[in-house]
């Protein structure tokens, strides 16, 4: 093996110029093929321990910088990848990119966002831009699983596509990451059942997206055991404060006032909050109440709202992976991964007030 060197500068006008070294001499220095030092830079699996600290000595020594736009016009790629977000303002939506962006980044590719402000019709408008743009692949987080337009946009994009938290039909060859919403919802319903709650009511978002399906499926698993001792309440609509307000306020201030609330995400909980809050109804002596995705609102607020949680960075992480192993050289087929949810019981559910 040559001994070691620093990075590679030049003599010009008596000063000293760094220049970028090339791969040739991270292979020279570690004392391996070029294309070993191609498959530890890429992230291939095989590859041994030993040879990929030699390689990653080399490139910290030399100070190596990929030229990516060398090879994107070798591949005959951008290295960008298309990112469409339903809502850019749910807190959720920043730790999936948060996730999908660091490991995109660590394999060369730069992310564009578009927000779809939950309107199917900016869905398959960015779809399009992205196709125009010639993006490697998509990520993409509907706000409908159903728009035909989106559908047409899909099956004529010519890049590899991965889905976030959404189920379209397996002729499209997407592949998706989504969460088991479905047992956690369970759980979480099973935990009101056995305080005692016989009136129980969902605030969830719309059935044309995969979260507000299971959740609903969930609790109707549970309280279909029930024999009819239980009754459920469903509110589907939208993933947003608003809805999550005007479904609150039907709820509470109705004749036969539920027990328990479960609000099937983050946004939601806020609308709700503000109306118990308003009603001057106090969790959770006069209503229990769960809430799904675990936001620094969940566990601060008083007494800590018992959540149906999932790891969002995760959910992120999980589709840049999907998406890079479709970009390989050896491309492959569309997968399918689902991710747990877990539900944590806090002092916001107890058994309901005799009335």
């Amino acid at each position: 093996m040559r001994a070691r060197e620093g990075p590679v500068r030049s003599e010009v006008g008596g000063g000293v110029r760094r220049r970028r070294a090339s791969m040739r001499e991270v292979a020279e220095l570690a004392d391996v093929a070029i294309s070993s030092v191609s498959r530890v830079l890429s992230g291939h699996p095989d590859v041994s321990s030993e040879m990929k600290e030699r390689v990653l000595d080399a490139v910290a020594q030399l100070e190596y910088e990929p030229d990516f736009l060398a090879q994107s016009l070798r591949r005959g790629q951008t290295l960008s990848v298309g990112f469409v977000l339903a809502d850019i303002s749910n807190p959720l939506m920043a730790d999936i990119v948060l996730g999908a962006e660091a490991e995109l980044r660590g394999a060369g590719y730069s992310l564009v966002l578009m927000n779809s402000e939950n309107d199917p019709s900016l869905d398959a408008a960015h779809i399009r831009f992205f196709q125009s743009r010639r993006v490697d692949g998509m990520v993409l987080s509907l706000a409908s699983e159903t728009n035909a337009s989106t559908i047409e946009g899909i099956q004529a994009a010519n890049v590899p596509v991965v889905l976030v938290d959404r189920e379209l039909p397996a002729a499209l060859g997407a592949s998706a990451v989504f969460n088991d919403h479905t047992t956690g919802m369970e759980a979480a319903v099973r935990h009101l059942i056995d305080l005692g709650h016989r009136r129980i009511a969902l605030i969830t978002g719309s059935v044309e997206q995969l979260p507000g399906r299971q959740r609903i499926k969930g609790m109707q698993n549970v309280i279909a055991e029930s024999n009819g001792s239980v009754e459920g309440v469903y509110l589907p609509g939208s993933f947003s404060r608003e809805h999550g307000e005007v479904a609150a306020r039907k709820l509470l201030t109705g004749p036969d006032r539920p027990t328990a609330i479960i609000a099937g995400g983050n946004q939601l909980l806020i609308g709700c909050l503000r109306v118990l809050n308003d009603a001057g109804l106090r969790v959770p002596d006069d209503v229990s109440l769960v809430t799904c995705d675990d936001v620094p609102l969940s566990e601060l607020y008083r007494p800590p709202i018992a959540t149906i949680s999932r790891d969002t960075v995760g959910l992120g992480r999980t589709a840049a992976e999907l998406l890079l192993h479709r970009l390989g050289e050896d491309g492959g087929p569309a997968e399918t991964v689902v991710l747990p949810t877990l539900f944590t019981p806090r002092d916001s559910v107890t058994a309901p007030a005799a009335r």
